[in-house]
């Protein structure tokens, strides 16, 4: 029997992301701190706390992969109003469009909801890879989900490296100056500080893929050395 990732699944998958964030809200907000308004931290957790006590109210045995997404983006717009709160419900609602009414997906399709809520992240924000902004890891981990299933590479190292692409790619905006957002008034004094909302994209990231890859039942993909 193939494996999938159920309706049931995702609604967990949203009370995991919560917990991520619930536990990383001070750090986050004291990364806002030095570049933004300080709230960052308490913004994400509230709102995907919500995301998920809308999630954990529907029913898992009827409830479509879309309606888990749909639900919680609706929730999460409501409970957020800083700019994370509709970045993250297109993000969620193009994750709803790409999933489709279905209450399950197979396993293997996983990396093409990365890749859709990224290209909702990058419609509604108007940012780019550079920016300094959640983009730089959503951005990165998209784009190497999207080249593993052209490629046809195995899923657990698609997984893997959407991971590390994600943790790569929010500690890069350290080195960057922000373009967009708050912290582009800084300037060059942006500098020398992570994103937080990169930081938080990573976790959100990292707690997906990692799930997908536990559901699989496959090994963690490591590095050979001709990798």
């Amino acid at each position: 029997m193939s494996v999938e990732l159920t309706a049931r699944d995702l609604i967990e998958e949203m009370k995991l992301i919560a917990d991520r964030l619930a536990e990383a809200r001070d750090e986050l907000c004291r990364l806002d701190g030095v570049i933004g308004d300080g709230d960052h931290g308490v913004a994400m957790a509230d709102g995907f706390a919500a995301a998920a006590k809308a999630a954990s109210l529907l029913d898992a045995n009827s409830a479509t992969l879309a309606d888990v997404f749909n639900s919680s983006a609706k929730a999460l717009l409501n409970a957020v109003g800083a700019s994370s709160g509709p970045l993250y419900a297109t993000a969620l609602m193009r994750a709803a469009k790409s999933a489709g009414a279905r209450g399950a997906i197979p396993i293997g399709e996983t990396p093409t909801l990365v890749v859709a809520m990224a290209d909702g992240i990058k419609a509604r924000g108007q940012a780019a890879i550079g920016d300094k902004t959640m983009l730089d890891a959503w951005g990165k981990a998209a784009a190497v989900a999207q080249q593993s299933l052209n490629e046809g590479a195995p899923l657990a190292q698609t997984l893997e490296q959407i991971r590390t692409a994600g943790h790569e790619g929010a500690e890069a905006t350290k080195t960057m100056i922000a373009g967009k957002g708050r912290a582009a008034r800084l300037g060059e004094r942006s500098r020398g500080h992570i994103d937080p909302g990169a930081a938080s994209a990573s976790l959100i990231i990292d707690a997906l893929a990692a799930d997908w890859l536990r559901l699989s039942g496959e090994k963690a993909y490591t590095k050979g050395p001709s990798d």
